[in-house]
């Protein structure tokens, strides 16, 4: 929320808020650090890293974080004058589902759009055949982007 009001003092329009658009739940995993998640939860760390479907922590999939998220992009998108832009704030993780929900990218391929660097965007673009990703990522520094979960 701050972002997108940073972003609304600078360009003075509205923001509308949706609480599906909120990061991913990850139940006991939450607040803690990589190492501290590979200590207590390593045999499920390894289940989700290696694309299987995992409630991390007893949170959410990244099937349902898309399921709540991507309506909202597209509930916004049908409302857009033609060539009208929409600027969806939120974090990695849903970010990362809800492109590859529209991309109609199976779920275990999610991972390959990489993280999303803060304060960084993608654009996408709707076209005859679909949604487009057309940047990921944009806005970083020439370094690697490491998640904390790599």
């Amino acid at each position: 929320m701050a972002t997108a009001n940073e972003l609304a003092s600078l360009t003075g329009l509205p923001v509308s808020y949706d609480s599906a658009l909120r990061e991913t739940y990850a139940g006991a995993w939450q607040g803690l650090t990589h190492e501290e998640i590979v200590e207590r939860f390593g045999e499920q760390y390894l289940a989700w890293k290696r694309g299987e479907p995992v409630r991390r922590g007893g949170g959410e999939l990244e099937t349902e974080v898309a399921d709540r998220a991507a309506p909202v992009v597209l509930r916004h998108a049908d409302k857009l004058p033609d060539n009208g832009t929409l600027v969806v704030v939120s974090h990695g993780g849903t970010i990362r589902t809800t492109i590859g929900r529209l991309l109609g990218l199976e779920a275990h391929h999610w991972e390959g759009l990489g993280g999303l660097s803060n304060c960084c965007w993608s654009i996408l673009g709707e076209g005859v055949r679909g949604w487009r990703l057309q940047e990921h990522n944009a806005g970083t520094l020439p370094e690697p982007v490491l998640g904390d979960d790599d």
